[in-house]
């Protein structure tokens, strides 16, 4: 047994991270001598609603595909979507049947946490916002989480393992366990020893909030650290907190009286769109965290719409091989393959996979700015003002 309860790449790649049921499909079809060809679509909705989601995690469902012997389009990662296909999938059947699973879970968790992301940003816009939920999720999916955000637009993040992955440098400078390791009346020594220790290019942002009253540690880590100190984070939970807010105001108000204009002020602990959208114009940075680690996943599904060239569906699908556009209004449009697209409308499909072998590119920076001009374009997000 392994050490963690972790499914491993092998799992992954081999198709055995799957549902049980593909295992019986695949056993019943090879007993009857069946493998059509067919062509299966990953949606959400099957009608546009208005309701914008962000599509993200193509990149490893590009990289599960690979190898195996058919063609796959999708939508780029960072476009927003709200109904129709986003991805499609033609070959024979069992030539991807018990990739679904995985296939499935890498697209509606990763989409999940990036529309979450979006959603902060647009709350926030000129705001220096990082993720900070890593820790709220199982640490195998750190990376996913953190590549999703920074694709919804957030500036940054803490978890130092996904930085390595991403090739990105993790942010963040101290807990309160730090603050408590010194002791109540201490606050001094930890702030100063983490001056001491750390290297220079680490912010000295001090945390602001363990023992006592913000704008009095706030004071104290000015006198503490002089022209040193960069900013201050305000991580009080939320059953002390009070009115935020004011708070936020009066810590900048000491400060400018004290002529330390000059130092930020971060905010975290429990934030949402809501949040950011109150505090946005008196703090100048913000930690989130499970409100996007812990999106909810986007529902998505993939089905059978065409067999041997013949369209087809389930009950309650749309059968056919669609096609989707971006019209010039933002809206989004979905129409059968071979079908004239709205006039002056953009096709979002392109080409992911070609036998086997992936032909598309996956640039974090491309599709943060993708899903920066979709949510212009749609407006996304103004509706919760």
């Amino acid at each position: 047994m392994p050490p963690f309860d972790v499914v491993g790449e092998e799992a992954i790649r081999s198709g055995r991270a799957t549902d049980a049921y593909f295992e019986r499909t695949e056993t019943t079809l090879r007993h009857a001598d069946r493998n059509p060809r067919v062509v299966a679509e990953v949606t959400a909705d099957q009608f546009p609603d208005g309701e914008f989601e962000l599509f993200a995690g193509l990149k490893d469902a590009a990289t599960l595909l690979a190898g195996h012997d058919l063609d796959a389009d999708a939508i780029p990662e960072g476009r927003l979507f709200d109904g129709g296909p986003v991805m499609r999938v033609e070959g024979n059947y069992l030539e991807f049947a018990r990739l679904e699973t995985s296939l499935l879970g890498f697209l509606s968790h990763a989409s999940g946490i990036a529309t979450a992301a979006l959603e902060v940003r647009r709350a926030a816009p000129d705001s220096n916002v990082l993720s900070f939920g890593a820790r709220h999720v199982h640490p195998s999916i750190a990376a996913v989480v953190e590549r999703s955000a920074l694709m919804g637009g957030l500036d940054g993040f803490s978890h130092v393992a996904a930085g390595e992955v991403l090739g990105r440098e993790a942010s963040g400078t101290m807990p309160h366990a730090l603050m408590i390791c010194f002791g109540a009346g201490k606050q001094e020594e930890a702030w100063t020893a983490f001056d001491e220790a750390v290297p220079d290019d680490v912010p000295r942002i001090a945390l602001c909030d363990t023992y006592s009253d913000e704008v009095d540690e706030v004071l104290r880590a000015v006198d503490a650290l002089g022209d040193r100190l960069s900013g201050v984070r305000l991580d009080t939970t939320s059953s002390r907190r009070g009115d935020m807010r004011h708070i936020v105001r009066e810590v900048k108000w000491k400060l400018r009286a004290r002529g330390r204009e000059d130092v930020d002020v971060f905010v975290s602990g429990g934030l949402g769109p809501d949040d950011l959208r109150e505090l946005s114009d008196v703090a100048d940075g913000f930690g989130v965290g499970g409100y996007v680690s812990n999106a909810t996943p986007v529902d998505f599904a993939l089905d059978i719409v065409e067999r041997a060239g013949e369209a087809v569906a389930k009950r309650g699908k749309l059968s056919g091989v669609k096609e989707v556009y971006r019209t010039r209004d933002g809206a989004h449009h979905v129409g059968l393959r071979g079908e004239d697209g709205p006039e002056g409308a953009e096709s979002l499909m392109e080409p992911l996979v070609r036998d086997g072998e992936v032909v598309a590119d996956f640039d974090l920076d491309a599709a943060t700015d993708r899903a920066r001009e979709d949510a212009e374009l749609t407006g996304f997000g103004e509706r919760a003002h």
